[in-house]
C-alpha cells in the first residue's frame, strides 16, 4: 500500500494530481493546501511518498522550507516536487535540501506517474532538459564562486576548511574573536551557507590548494544558527 501526501496550494491541481497518483497506484492520498498543514499532516500520517510544490503562500517557495525541516528529521521518505519553478538554480537547491525527484507542472502526466514510480521504490528523478541546464548551471557557479571574496575573506575561508574554530583563526589572522565572527556572516552570506558545517563544506569543495583533506564536521550547538520555519 503506497500512502502519499500532497501539498499544493491550488485546490484544482489538488484534485487532478490525485486522481493521477491514484491511478498510478497510490491508495491513499492526503491533502494539504500549505507547507506548514503538510508538515503537520506529515507528523500524523507518515506517509509513503510526499509530492510537494515549491511555490505556496503568495509566491513564496516555502516548499524548500518544507524540504530543508522535513530532512533534518527525516532522511528517507521520497519527496517529488511538482512545480512550475524551472530555474536551475532552484531547481539545485531543492536537490541539495534532499527532494527525490523534480517535476515541472507543464509536463506530460505521463512523466509525472514515472517519476511517482521511480522515487517511490528508492530511485530519483529529473527530466534530461532540467539535469543539462542543472549541471550547466553548477559548473558555471562553481568556476565563479570564489571570485567575490576579499583576500581576508579568502585568508579566514581556508582556515575555516581546516576545521579551525573562531579563536585560533582569530589568533592565526591577528584579528579579534568577534571580527572572524563577522567575517563567517559575511562568507555565509555571500556562499549561501547557513551554518558552519555548510560553509566549511564548500570551502573544502571550492578552495583549490585543500589537498582533498576535509576536517571533522561538528554540528552547531544549539542555538548557534537560526533556523528557518515556514
Amino acid at each position: 500500500m503506497t500512502h502519499v501526501l500532497l501539498i499544493d496550494d491550488h485546490p484544482i491541481v489538488l484534485q487532478g494530481c490525485k486522481k493521477l497518483l491514484e491511478d498510478a497506484g497510490a491508495q491513499e492520498v492526503d491533502e494539504a493546501l500549505s507547507a506548514s498543514a503538510g508538515f503537520r499532516l506529515y507528523r500524523k500520517r507518515k506517509p509513503d511518498v510526499i509530492v510537494v510544490d515549491l511555490a505556496m503562500q503568495a509566491g513564496a517557495l516555502s516548499g524548500l522550507s518544507f524540504l530543508r525541516r522535513l530532512r533534518r528529521i527525516d532522511q528517507e521518505t521520497p519527496v517529488l516536487v511538482l512545480t512550475m519553478h524551472r530555474d536551475p538554480m532552484v531547481v539545485g537547491r531543492a536537490l541539495e535540501l534532499g527532494a527525490s525527484g523534480y517535476v515541472l507542472k507543464d509536463a506530460p502526466p505521463e512523466e509525472v506517474v514515472q517519476a511517482f514510480q521511480k522515487i517511490r521504490v528508492g530511485q530519483s528523478y529529473l527530466s534530461h532538459d532540467l539535469a543539462s541546464d542543472v549541471v550547466f548551471t553548477r559548473i558555471k557557479e562553481k568556476s565563479h564562486k570564489l571570485d567575490r571574496l576579499t583576500p581576508r575573506e579568502l585568508q579566514t575561508l581556508t582556515l575555516v576548511a581546516e576545521g579551525k574554530p573562531y579563536g585560533e583563526i582569530a589568533d592565526e589572522l591577528n584579528v579579534s574573536y568577534k571580527t572572524v565572527a563577522n567575517i563567517c556572516t559575511q562568507l555565509k552570506s555571500k556562499l549561501g551557507a547557513r551554518t558552519r558545517p555548510e560553509l566549511m563544506r564548500i570551502a573544502i569543495q571550492h578552495l583549490p590548494e585543500n589537498g582533498g583533506l576535509g576536517p571533522v564536521i561538528h554540528e552547531p550547538r544549539l542555538g548557534e544558527d537560526p533556523i528557518d520555519d515556514f
